[in-house]
C-alpha cells in the first residue's frame, strides 16, 4: 500500500503547489453556473429556494463514443497471452438522461432522473417458487432503462437536510461527480467502475448539509441505503455486480451504510474522503441458504451460517484554476470470508458470475490521477477556442489479493495510461479524443509483461445542462 498511498499524496501535493502558481479563479469556459448546479444536486447538496429556477427544471445529460480497438474480446481467453490481437470499431450511446426537478415549496423538493443506457431496454428476471425457484428471464433488448435517482428532500438548515428515495452512492471520484464534464476521458475513470457500481444508485435515506466558514467550509452526507448482493461478486468486478435493482424490490436486511465529507475551504480546491460498510452481503442474496458451510459436530454435520462484511475506502481531489484541472483518486475495499463466497456455487441461468469468474478476492485496489491544461488561458484573444489536452494514470486489480484456494489472476491487474484531448465548442458541450495503452499483469507503471497489450483510439461528444426552467 506504500506506493499507491505516495501516489495519491504526490497528486495532492501537487494541487497544493498550484495554488500557490496559478490564479485561483472559476474556469467559466468549463463550469457555468447551470453545470455547477446541475453537480450539486446529483452529489446530494440539493437544490434550494435560491436556485435559478422558481418550481421546476428539466435538462440531463448524455454521451456518443466510437472506439477503434487493437485486442480482441476477452482477455482470459488464450494460453498465456492474454487478448488476441485483432483490429475491431465500436460505436455507442453509453447513456442519455433526462432530470427533473421540481418544488413542491421552497422546503419541500422533488428530485428525478431517468437513464437511458446503451440504447434500450434491459432484461426482466423473477424467481419461480412453483418451478424449484429457478430464475426465469426475459430479454427484450442488450440495454438498459433505470430510474437512476427519485427523491424527496427536506430542507431544513444549511448544516442539516433530509431526503429519501433513490439516490446516488458517493463512493469516489465518479460516482459523486459522474457527469461527463467532470472527467476528461471518452469513458469514466475505467478503475472505479471496474471494482465498484457505477453510476452506484441505492433508494434508502441521507442526511446531508454543509457547516463551516472561512478556510474551514465542509460538506457531508450520511446514507443508509439498499446493502450489495454477494451473488454479482466475482472475479472480474469484485463487488461492482453486487448492485440490488435485479427483482421488483430490493432487499433492506442488511444496509449499506455510507458517510462521505468533502473539504472546500480553499477557492478551487476540492478533497473528498467516503466509506461504506455492509454488515452482512449474505443477508441480501437472492436465496440466503446458499451461503452456509459444513461443519462436523458429534452427532454428523450441519450447515453453519457465515458473514461476508464488506468495506470499501475511498479518497479523492479535484483542484481548478484558470490554466489547470488536476484530479485524483484512490479506493480500496475489502471483504471477509470471500474463499467461501468463491466456493459457493450459482445455477448457470442466475445472470450472475459461475465458474472461474466467482473467484472473489478478498481485496480489491484502484487508484489514478489526470491534468488537464487550458490552452485558452494563455491567449488574450477571446476567440481561442477552449482545449484542455489531459493525461490521465490509472492502476487497478479486482484481485489485489486473495483468501485461502483463491489465487488472483495476474490478468486482473492493469496499468492504463491515456492521453487525449478537450475541446469544449460550448460551455457544457464538449468533444473529446483520447489514445489509451493497458499493460497487463504488471504493477509497474514501465515493464514488460508476458500478457499482450491493449491499445485503442476513442472519440466522443457529451453535454450536460438544463434544457428548461420555470
Amino acid at each position: 500500500m506504500k506506493r499507491q498511498i505516495s501516489l495519491f499524496t504526490l497528486c495532492l501535493l501537487l494541487s497544493a503547489g498550484a495554488l500557490q502558481a496559478g490564479e485561483v479563479v472559476a474556469p467559466d469556459s468549463v463550469a457555468t453556473a447551470e453545470a455547477s448546479v446541475i453537480e450539486r444536486v446529483k452529489k446530494g447538496i440539493a437544490a434550494t429556494a435560491t436556485d435559478d429556477y422558481e418550481r421546476f427544471r428539466v435538462g440531463g445529460y448524455g454521451e456518443i463514443v466510437a472506439n477503434f480497438m487493437d485486442y480482441g474480446l476477452n482477455r482470459f481467453t488464450g494460453t498465456g497471452v492474454g487478448n488476441t490481437k485483432e483490429h475491431r470499431s465500436s460505436i455507442s450511446i453509453p447513456r442519455f438522461v433526462l432530470a427533473f426537478d421540481y418544488k413542491f415549496t421552497s422546503k419541500w423538493i422533488l428530485g428525478a432522473e431517468i437513464e437511458f443506457e446503451s440504447g434500450g431496454t434491459g432484461m426482466a428476471t423473477e424467481l419461480e417458487p412453483s418451478e424449484n425457484n429457478e430464475y426465469e428471464t426475459e430479454m427484450e433488448k442488450a440495454g438498459e432503462v433505470a430510474l437512476e435517482q427519485f427523491h424527496i428532500t427536506r430542507l431544513i438548515h444549511p448544516a442539516f437536510n433530509v431526503r429519501a428515495g433513490h439516490m446516488v452512492v458517493p463512493i469516489g471520484l465518479t460516482n459523486a461527480h459522474h457527469e461527463p464534464i467532470n472527467f476528461f476521458g471518452t469513458s469514466r475513470p475505467e478503475g472505479e467502475t471496474t471494482i465498484i457500481p457505477s453510476t452506484w444508485h441505492e433508494t434508502g435515506v441521507s442526511l446531508f448539509g454543509s457547516f463551516g466558514k472561512g478556510y474551514a467550509v465542509f460538506d457531508y452526507q450520511l446514507m443508509a441505503v439498499a446493502g450489495l448482493n454477494p451473488d454479482g461478486f466475482g472475479r472480474d468486478g469484485w463487488v461492482r455486480d453486487g448492485k440490488q435493482g435485479l427483482f421488483e424490490t430490493d432487499k433492506f436486511s442488511s444496509p449499506g451504510y455510507v458517510v462521505r465529507l468533502d473539504y472546500k475551504g480553499v477557492p478551487g480546491l476540492r478533497v473528498g474522503a467516503s466509506f461504506y460498510y455492509c454488515a452482512d452481503a449474505t443477508r441480501n442474496a437472492d436465496k440466503e441458504y446458499k451461503y452456509t458451510y459444513s461443519q462436523a459436530t458429534s452427532s454428523g454435520t450441519q450447515s453453519v451460517d457465515y458473514k461476508v462484511p464488506v468495506r470499501i475506502y475511498s479518497a479523492d481531489a479535484e483542484y481548478k484554476n484558470r490554466y489547470v484541472t488536476a484530479r485524483a483518486n484512490i479506493i480500496y475495499g475489502n471483504m471477509d470470508n470471500s474463499a467461501r463466497v468463491s466456493a459457493t456455487s450459482l445455477s448457470n441461468n442466475s445472470n450472475y458470475h459461475h465458474g472461474s469468474m466467482r473467484s472473489t478476492a478478498e481485496t480489491a485496489l484502484c487508484y489514478g490521477a489526470e491534468a488537464g491544461l487550458n490552452l485558452s488561458a494563455f491567449f488574450h484573444d477571446k476567440k481561442c477556442p477552449v482545449i484542455y489536452p489531459f493525461a490521465r494514470y490509472e492502476y487497478y486489480n479486482p484481485q489485489e489479493s486473495g483468501e485461502g484456494s483463491v489465487v488472483p489472476d495476474p490478468r486482473c491487474q492493469v496499468s492504463k495510461w491515456t492521453a487525449g484531448i478537450n475541446w469544449f465548442a460550448l460551455p457544457n458541450l464538449v468533444v473529446k479524443a483520447d489514445y489509451t495503452t493497458r499493460q497487463i499483469g504488471t504493477q509497474k507503471v514501465f515493464g514488460t509483461s508476458k500478457y499482450n497489450s491493449e491499445n485503442e483510439f476513442s472519440i466522443g461528444i457529451a453535454y450536460v445542462g438544463w434544457f428548461f426552467k420555470k
